[in-house]
C-alpha cells in the first residue's frame, strides 16, 4: 500500500488542461548549462561529490522555503509536486536538484577508497533508482510545463539517469545502450542550435556519452574494441565519465588478479625473487602495465603532465606493492627463508622505484629546458631560471646515489649488479657535468664573469671525462650526442665570459670616473634603500659595480630636522592645596593717636 500511494502521489495529473492553463506561458530551463554551471563551482571540478552532494541539500531546503512547500513541522507530511503544484520554474527546479542530491550521493558512495561493500552497493544502487525517479518526474513535467527545448533537455538528461543505473546494475545493457544513444541524439541536435556556450556544452556532453556507448557496445558484442583501446577512452574527463572510470577500473582490477595468478616471481638484476602474497601481485601487475605504456613509441607524443600523471600512478603501484611486502614481513614470524625472500623483494621493488624516479625527474629536466630555450610569447607563461635547473640536477644525484647505496647494499653480489652500480656512477658524473653548466650560467646573469668562466671550465673538464667514459662502454647514441653538445657550449660560452670579463676590466676606469663624476649628496630619484654614509659599515660597491643601475647618492641635502633636548617645563600643581600660617602677629602694627581710637 505504502509503494501504490507513493506512486499515485508521483503521477502527473492528466485530467484536460482549461482555459487558464492552455493561456499560461511555457517555463523555459536551459538544464545542462544549469547543471554544468553548478557542478563546475560546487565540487565536481575536483571530483568531490560529497560537497556537491551538500549543495543540492542548501539548494533544495532555500528553494522550499522560499516556495512555501515545506512538509509540516512537527510531523513529517509528504506533498507531492504534480501538474497543478507547478505554479513556477522553481518547482521544476525542486525536482531537478532532488535528482541531482540522489545522483550525487550514489557517486560519492562509488568513489570510498576500497570501493564499496555489498551493503553500500545496495544502498548505491538504491540511491541511482531514486536519481531515476526524480528525473523521470522532471521529463514529465517539463513535458506539460516547459517549452520544446527544455522537454528535449529533460527526456535526454533523464535517458543518461537510465542509462547510468543499468550500467551500474551490469544488467541489461541493451536497453542502456538505448537510453545513451537516445541522450547522444537529443545533445547532437541541440549542439546546432542557441548560442556559443550551449553548442560548447552539448558537444561535450556528446564527448562524455560516447565511452559509455562504445562500452555497452563491447558488452552487447557488436564492438571489436581491445583492453588497451578501453584505457584510452578512460583518459577522457568530465563528471559524466566518473561512473564509466570506475566501471573500467572494476573490470581492469578483476583482469588482472586474473593474470596476477600466473605471476609467482620477480626478476631483477640477476635476481629471481617469489611472490605468495596476490595483493602484491597485482600491485605490481599495475606498475608494469602503466610502464609499457609510458615506455611505447606513441607515448612521446603525450604531453608532459600526462606523462607525469603516469609516473604518480606506478609510483602509487609500487608504494602499494611495498606496504604488502612490509606486512607480510611483520607477519611472518621466524621464517629466516621467508624473511630473505621478503627483503630482496623489498629491496629489488625500491630500487624499481628509485629508478622510475630518476626517470621522471629527467623529464622534468627536458620540460624545463624546453622553457628555458624557448622564447616567451605569453607574458603570464613563467619562465625557467637556471637555478631550477640546478636544484632538479640535485635531487638527480640525490636519487643516483640513494639507488647506487640500495644496489650496493647486499653481500653477494652478482655481475648486474656491479655493472649497474658502474652505470649509476656514469650517470652521476653527466648529472655533475649539467648541473655545473646551469650554475655557471645563474653566474653568468648576476654578472659574475670569474666565476661563470671557472664553472664553465670545470662543466666542460666533467663533460668529457664522462663522454670518455660513456664512448668506451658504447653507450647509446643519444647520451653521446648530448654529451658532445654540452662540451661545445660549455667551451663557447666560456669564451664568450672570457670576452666579456675583458671588455669589462677595460672599460672599468672610463665607468668608475663616470660614475663618480655622476654622485652628488642628493638625487630625486628613490630606488636606492640607504645612503652611502649608512652603509659605511658594509662593504657594497656603489660605483664601477655593473649591478647597480641608479646613481649613488652620498647624505640628504639639506639635512632633515632633528629633535634637540631643552630645559623641562616645570608646573607647580601643590601651590593651591599648601595652607600657610598666618603672619600677623609678626607684621609691623601702626602707632595712631587718642582721635583715632575715638573713631575707630
Amino acid at each position: 500500500m505504502g509503494k501504490q500511494s507513493e506512486a499515485s502521489a508521483m503521477e502527473i495529473d492528466n485530467s484536460k488542461p482549461n482555459v487558464a492553463d492552455q493561456i499560461s506561458p511555457k517555463f523555459s530551463i536551459n538544464v545542462l548549462q544549469l547543471l554544468k554551471s553548478a557542478q563546475m563551482q560546487h565540487g565536481l571540478r575536483h571530483g568531490d561529490y560529497t560537497r556537491y552532494r551538500r549543495y543540492c541539500t542548501a539548494r533544495l531546503r532555500r528553494l522550499c522555503k522560499s516556495l512555501k512547500f515545506t512538509h509540516g513541522r512537527g510531523k513529517y507530511t509528504r506533498r507531492a509536486i504534480t501538474e497543478s503544484t507547478v505554479t513556477e520554474v522553481r518547482f521544476l527546479h525542486l525536482v531537478l536538484y532532488t535528482a541531482e542530491r540522489a545522483w550525487s550521493h550514489a557517486m560519492e558512495k562509488r568513489q570510498l577508497p576500497d570501493g564499496p561493500n555489498a551493503r553500500q552497493r545496495i544502498y548505491l544502487i538504491g540511491r541511482m533508482r531514486k536519481a531515476v525517479k526524480w528525473a523521470t518526474l522532471f521529463s514529465q513535467l517539463c513535458a506539460i510545463k516547459g517549452d520544446s527545448r527544455t522537454s528535449l533537455e529533460a527526456e535526454a538528461y533523464a535517458s543518461y539517469m537510465k542509462g547510468n543505473l543499468l550500467f551500474e546494475q551490469d544488467q541489461n545493457w541493451d536497453t542502456a545502450l538505448l537510453n545513451f544513444k537516445s541522450a547522444r541524439a537529443v545533445y547532437e541536435e541541440l549542439g546546432k542550435y542557441g548560442d556559443l556556450e550551449n553548442q560548447v556544452l552539448c558537444r561535450e556532453r556528446v564527448e562524455e556519452l560516447e565511452p559509455s556507448i562504445r562500452y555497452c557496445l563491447h558488452k552487447v558484442g557488436e564492438s571489436n574494441l581491445q583492453a588497451s583501446e578501453l584505457l584510452h577512452i578512460g583518459e577522457m574527463e568530465g563528471p559524466a565519465l566518473d561512473l564509466f572510470k570506475a566501471k573500467l577500473e572494476a573490470v581492469m582490477a578483476e583482469a588482472r588478479s586474473q593474470q596476477a595468478a600466473s605471476m609467482t616471481e620477480f626478476h631483477w638484476l640477476g635476481h629471481r625473487f617469489p611472490i605468495s602474497n596476490a595483493k602484491t601481485r597485482v600491485a605490481i601487475l599495475k606498475a608494469q602495465e602503466l610502464e609499457k605504456e609510458l615506455h611505447d613509441p606513441a607515448a612521446d607524443s603525450l604531453p608532459a603532465e600526462k606523462r607525469l600523471a603516469i609516473f604518480d600512478k606506478i609510483f602509487t603501484a609500487y608504494h602499494e606493492a611495498r606496504s604488502c611486502i612490509r606486512s607480510d614481513l611483520a607477519s611472518a614470524g621466524n621464517a629466516e627463508n621467508v624473511k630473505d625472500d621478503l627483503n630482496g623483494l623489498d629491496k629489488a621493488v625500491s630500487a624499481v622505484l628509485g629508478q622510475r624516479t630518476i626517470e621522471r625527474n629527467q623529464l622534468l629536466v627536458s620540460f624545463a629546458k624546453s622553457k628555458l630555450s624557448r622564447r616567451r610569447d605569453d607574458k603570464n607563461e613563467k619562465v625557467t631560471k637556471p637555478e631550477e635547473l640546478v636544484r632538479l640536477y640535485d635531487l638527480l644525484l640525490q636519487n643516483t646515489a640513494d639507488l647506487s647505496d640500495l644496489v650496493s647494499s647486499g653481500r653477494d653480489r652478482k655481475p648486474e649488479e656491479l655493472a649497474f652500480s658502474e652505470e649509476c656512477a656514469l650517470k652521476s658524473l653527466s648529472f655533475r657535468a649539467e648541473r655545473c653548466f646551469y650554475l655557471a650560467k645563474s653566474y653568468s646573469l648576476a654578472g659574475k664573469r670569474a666565476e661563470a668562466y671557472a664553472l664553465y671550465s670545470r662543466a666542460r673538464s666533467l663533460a668529457e671525462d664522462a663522454l670518455q667514459k660513456f664512448q668506451t662502454l658504447n653507450e647509446s647514441d643519444q647520451i653521446i650526442k648530448e654529451l658532445k653538445m654540452l662540451c661545445d657550449e660549455c667551451r663557447s660560452n666560456s669564451c664568450i665570459e672570457h670576452a666579456k670579463g675583458i671588455i669589462e676590466e677595460v672599460k672599468a676606469p672610463e665607468n668608475l670616473s663616470k660614475r663618480i663624476s655622476n654622485m652628488s649628496l642628493t638625487v630625486a630619484e628613490k630606488k636606492l634603500e640607504k645612503f652611502l654614509l649608512e652603509k659605511l659599515d658594509s662593504y657594497e660597491s656603489a660605483v664601477g659595480d655593473s649591478n647597480v643601475k641608479a646613481v649613488s647618492r652620498i647624505e640628504v641635502f639639506p639635512p632633515a630636522f632633528q629633535a634637540i633636548p631643552r630645559n623641562p617645563i616645570v608646573l607647580d600643581l601643590a601651590f593651591n592645596y599648601i595652607d600657610f600660617p598666618s603672619l600677623e602677629n609678626r607684621m609691623k602694627k601702626d602707632k595712631k593717636g587718642f582721635i583715632s581710637r575715638l573713631w575707630r
